[in-house]
């Protein structure tokens, strides 16, 4: 049995959201404020059936406004209360050896299937109730403010409680509580919506649905806050805490100990000897699993645990402390754990208290949870590449290795995280994308399943996945993406955006070099993920061999100069067809491209003059309403170029060609030789310098990486950014806007009240 899916509605910016889970790990990923930590605190809040891990707070933006909508409705209106609740569905994909552990759970008798759900919902004890006493307060607040002398009247003091929510505010606790249903996986569709005038019974409140959920499932959480303490933090620090302290807790609470506390003092007293010995036996175990995840690893030094106990502090609450041992043998040198790197002792903070909530989940009292879910925040925290892929690449065999009867029970694991290197141990399957939405002006998110877009875009997911894992899993993290031709433009985008975009330095931005062979394999990706991407590609005007045929070119043309490509056919269901051609000038006649992201891409477009008349439209994707992706692409377009006093409105083949062509009198400079576009003969007119710099270009001399370091070794003020790539850049800096924060409302009340702050992770509450 594993926790298959939940869906969670009105709570932060989760309005309504599914998430599927892997039976063994899922990690959490997406942008900063995407709903990522809200996802798990929910579970966590809800599992555990205390009211107390919840607030007014908790729910969504949207949620308030309604509260006082229903709030300001007449006591005697025909329309029915309403309140808005926050509900949680949980579904557990089951055995059949596993029903006994759910029969609670089955929707009847006749059941038949996989799964069982059952939903927590948080929502008014008894609305009406609720609605009388809001509106009963309200009234005597206010008759008692009107009657108040006429000069106080004129005062915009409002009493409490000036509407529903404000009400809430303070009666928030006593006024809602936990409701459990029982639902039907026939009365849902595949996207685990129900199906219209659904309602699913009440969970009988004799079974106790907090109990019936806590004997199926056992959640918990370890916080990205860890508070590990450093040797140069001041000693009053409250949160902070050192390895030793925290092993100790682990050895009180999991570890076999010495049951005759007089053996252990006479042993302190004689020697310490054999309490050392107990110690190292005790935590062979856990630190033989250390040495799994790479630690000590090569020339890090080994962890030993020895005793620090005197006959008066025996039973202290730190017994024991670890010591980093440096050298071998009775010379070797011992220091105190606060002296090791704060990204080790991260890791062993980590296994250790990972340990320790399976320890404490395997020795629970009977009835045992069969299932056991960790939440694991960002373990990256200090821990440098190579650790972050061992830790993610053991954990799972760390933890199975001591759950015991694996037919009955089952623990499973959700790693939220900042981490490429992390994606790219994992790879595509457990990822679960967390995409923010702004719709009709209320923040929201959506949960994107990658094993489902693994599963359905058969063509392209192999190269993806193998493309990603080797380059860029930075992309599930970005604000943006820019899809660039070569090594040339990965390496002066950062300048050009500094010249032409300055806003675009403060946005996360995933640059992808991809070619124009490959940038269109990347549609669906980017499409699923619903990102705004700008694709900067190059116009690879190309001539057509005369005669040329669809499997190869003539003998009379050199084939070592032939680029090869695709053009899809005519005809529906028609294999593409292979044409073969050499580099030309876009002003050729009835040249074509080459660049299967112009043809199969954007703007689907196969000659080079049908390109340069494409609109602005055309040469923009976008989904339909306006809340998912949005591709732009840009290539060479037409701009003035004046040379020798003559101007004329030319085209560059490639970006090189471009930069040329725009910054003509810069290039041909006898003193920037070292960027590589001085033309050995000086041009006569500006058709001679086009021609001279695609020879040049187009030479198998010439080194384009050479070409982008010269540029860079350059004043910014120097050179022009070609004119295709500054629409490109401008058009991305107006759809990537960074947000601020939204103004705090008028306070009303003393300094040291509560406000809100609305965020785009939703309610936010702030202390003035």
């Amino acid at each position: 049995m594993h926790l298959h899916s939940y869906r969670i509605k009105n709570f932060r910016r989760l309005r309504d959201v599914t998430i599927e889970l892997a039976s063994d790990i899922s990690i959490f990923v997406g942008s900063n404020n995407s709903g990522k930590t809200s996802a798990t605190q929910a579970l966590c809040a809800f599992v555990s059936g205390s009211k107390d891990r919840l607030s007014l707070y908790d729910f969504s933006s949207t949620c308030w406004k309604e509260f006082d909508r229903v709030g300001n409705l007449p006591k005697d209106g025909e329309e029915q209360a309403d309140l808005p609740s926050i509900s949680l569905d949980l579904w557990f994909e089951v055995a059949a050896s596993d029903l006994y552990l759910v029969i609670p759970l089955l929707p009847s008798m006749s059941w038949q299937g996989t799964q069982v759900g059952i939903r927590i919902d948080f929502a008014a004890r008894n609305p009406m109730d609720l609605l009388d006493k809001f509106r009963e307060a309200q009234a005597k607040a206010r008759a008692s403010a009107k009657a108040l002398d006429k000069q106080e009247n004129e005062s915009s003091y409002v009493p409490w409680p000036k509407s529903m929510s404000d009400y809430l505010k303070n009666e928030f606790v006593k006024s809602f509580e936990f409701k459990y249903y029982v639902l039907d996986r026939t009365q849902f569709n595949d996207a685990y919506k129900p199906n219209e005038g659904y309602s699913p019974p009440l969970l009988d409140n004799n079974s106790g649905g907090a109990a019936i959920l806590k004997s199926i499932i056992k959640i918990d959480n370890l916080s990205a806050q860890r508070y590990l303490a450093d040797p140069a933090a001041s000693t009053g620090a409250g949160r902070s805490e050192d390895l030793s302290k925290r092993l100790s807790r682990f050895y009180k609470r999991n570890l076999d100990q010495r049951q005759d506390d007089h053996r252990a003092l006479m042993a302190l007293h004689d020697s310490e000897t054999g309490l050392n010995k107990h110690l190292a036996d005790v935590f062979e175990k856990t630190l033989s699993r250390l040495a799994d995840l790479g630690y000590p690893g090569f020339r890090n030094p080994k962890l030993e645990i020895k005793s620090a106990l005197n006959p008066t502090t025996i039973m202290s609450s730190q017994d024991a402390r670890v010591h980093y041992v440096l050298g071998d043998g009775v010379d070797a040198l011992r220091l105190p754990d606060t002296y090791n790197g704060l990204g080790f002792k991260n890791l062993i903070y980590m296994v250790v208290e990972i340990l320790d909530l399976q320890a404490r989940w395997i020795a629970d009292q009977e009835p045992r949870a069969p299932l056991h879910l960790i939440f694991i925040e960002e373990p990256e925290a200090h821990l440098h590449v190579q650790l972050q892929q061992i830790f993610i690449r053991n954990i799972l065999s760390i933890m199975n290795s001591d759950a015991g009867d694996d037919e009955i029970f089952k623990s499973q694991m959700v790693v939220t995280t900042h981490s490429p290197h992390i994606l790219y141990e994992r790879g595509f399957q457990p990822i679960r994308y967390f995409r923010r939405q702004n719709i009709t002006g209320e923040q929201s998110t959506e949960v994107l399943n990658l094993s489902a877009f693994y599963n359905q875009n058969s063509a392209d997911r192999d190269f993806l996945a193998r493309y990603l894992k080797l380059t860029h899993c930075d992309l599930f993290f970005a604000d943006a993406a820019i899809l660039v031709e070569g090594n040339v433009e990965r390496l002066l985008l950062p300048v050009m955006i500094e010249k032409e975009a300055e806003s675009l330095q403060s946005a996360c931005l995933s640059v992808l070099e991809v070619g124009g062979a490959f940038g269109h394999r990347f549609k669906s990706l980017i499409q699923f993920l619903g990102l705004v991407a700008l694709v900067i590609t190059d116009l690879d005007s190309v001539r057509l061999y005369a005669g040329s045929q669809t499997n190869g070119t003539q003998e009379n043309e050199n084939e070592d100069d032939a680029i090869e490509f695709e053009i899809p056919s005519a005809e529906a269901g028609h294999p593409v067809e292979k044409k073969s051609g050499k580099t030309c000038l876009p002003s050729m006649p009835n040249a074509l491209t080459s660049n299967q992201t112009l043809i199969q891409w954007l703007p689907k477009k196969q000659t080079v003059a049908e390109l340069l008349a494409a609109t602005e439209a055309e040469k923009v994707q976008q989904e339909e309403g306006g809340d998912g992706f949005k591709v732009r692409v840009t290539y060479q377009v037409p701009t003035d170029v004046t040379w020798n006093s003559v101007t004329k409105r030319l085209c560059g083949r490639t970006l090189e060609e471009a930069f040329g062509l725009e910054n003509a009198e810069w290039c041909q400079d006898a003193l920037l030789r070292d960027v590589g576009l001085k033309l050995g003969k000086t041009p006569a007119n500006p058709d001679d310098l086009a021609l001279g710099l695609h020879k040049r270009v187009s030479g198998k001399s010439f080194d384009k990486t050479k070409f982008a370091l010269g540029v860079l070794t350059k004043p910014l003020e120097a050179w022009r950014v070609p004119l295709y790539i500054q629409e490109g850049l401008r058009w991305l800096e107006s759809e990537v806007r960074i947000e601020l924060p939204a103004p705090l409302p008028e306070m009303t009340g003393p300094a040291d009240a509560s406000v809100l702050e609305i965020e785009d992770a939703g309610l936010v509450e702030v202390k003035a």
